[in-house]
């Protein structure tokens, strides 16, 4: 969970979308992420994908943990981008709580 910057909490979720694979050994070059963050009542997402060099030491394909892959993701983007990426997501629901825009007329 994170406080947003009016003091609410949002639970951000990462997911991994897809991978992107070599199939002769197994080698992850490219992974498609997600982020969801949810308060009661609101949500926002965002979605982005991150190459990855060859690794020394290749784990199978078939023994890839969406937990270790994440936080591959993390790791690639760095501490800054990721805090960003969290921040802008509990901003937008902020801004769906309290709009600081709106239209119409004063009339009916």
């Amino acid at each position: 969970m994170k406080d947003s910057p009016l003091g609410m909490t949002a639970i951000i979720t990462w997911n991994i979308a897809q991978l992107e694979r070599e199939t002769i050994d197994g080698y992850v070059f490219t992974a498609h992420y997600t982020l969801d963050a949810k308060d009661e009542a609101y949500s926002a997402g965002a979605y982005g994908s991150i190459g990855f060099e060859r690794p020394e030491n290749l784990i199978s394909f078939a023994d890839l943990k969406k937990e270790q892959v994440i936080e591959w993701v993390k790791e690639k983007l760095g501490e800054e981008a990721v805090t960003n990426v969290e921040t802008a997501l509990l901003n937008q629901i902020e801004e769906q709580r309290f709009p600081s825009k709106a239209s119409g007329t004063p009339w009916n």
